[in-house]
Formats: structure tokens, C-alpha cells, sequence
């Protein structure tokens, strides 16, 4: 089992073992949103992923960005409703991207090589 994939286990264990209910998880989108969506969906939890730039606007008079008020101010925009939910694209998705990305990086490096092979100077015997 990938350590990545345990993570997420382990933080729906963490909140599993909490005193009250959840009735849903939210964080920002990030780097590890889709695999934090997909991890956490699956061991059954609500999950919203909010959009970075909203969620600093709405935290942007924060006097004391501490982790622990950045938490509590991202639970209270998922209460209120002031951000709108990230749509998450599929892990087939994401996979279909990053081959495509990589192709289109692949051809632009052959035809730069390509070019740079034309641009060289030609020996002849004359020479």
C-alpha cells in the first residue's frame, strides 16, 4: 500500500476518533487536494475543496493567521457558504493530462532538436 494513500487513512481515523460528529471535511485546493479528495471520499466523508484565491479573500482581515484560525475560518466559510466549491477533476482525468503534457514537452524538444541539427554549419570536402 502506497504511504500517500495511508495518510488519508490515518486523518479519517483522526477524525473518526473525534468527540462530535463531521458532517463534512473542507480545505483549500492545492497540490494535494485531488489525492486529500479522493482519499477522504472514499473512507466516506462530505468533502469540499475550496478555491485558494476566494478563501484568502475572505481570511485577507485576519489579524492572527495562526493555523489554528485559518482552520476555524475555513470551517466557517464551508457553515456559511462564502466560497464556492473546486469541481475535482477525475484521477483518470489528471492522468490523460499528464500524458498529453508530456507528449506535447516531448515534440517541442524534438523539433527544437531538429532545428538546432538544420542550423549547424555543413563540412564539406572542398573545405
Amino acid at each position: 500500500m502506497p504511504r500517500a494513500f495511508s495518510r488519508t487513512r490515518d486523518i479519517s481515523r483522526y477524525l473518526i476518533a473525534l468527540r462530535f460528529p463531521i458532517e463534512r471535511v473542507g480545505f483549500e485546493s492545492g497540490t494535494l487536494s485531488q489525492h486529500l479528495f479522493y482519499g477522504l471520499k472514499a473512507e466516506g466523508f462530505d468533502v469540499v475543496c475550496l478555491e485558494a484565491r476566494q478563501v484568502n479573500a475572505a481570511l485577507s482581515a485576519m489579524r492572527n493567521k495562526t493555523d489554528r484560525n485559518h482552520a476555524c475560518s475555513i470551517a466557517q466559510i464551508l457553515r456559511t457558504g462564502w466560497s464556492s466549491p473546486v469541481h475535482m477533476k477525475s484521477r483518470e482525468a489528471h492522468g490523460v493530462r499528464a500524458l498529453l503534457s508530456t507528449r506535447k514537452a516531448l515534440l517541442s524538444k524534438t523539433i527544437d532538436l531538429a532545428n538546432e541539427v538544420r542550423g549547424l554549419p555543413v563540412k564539406t570536402d572542398s573545405q
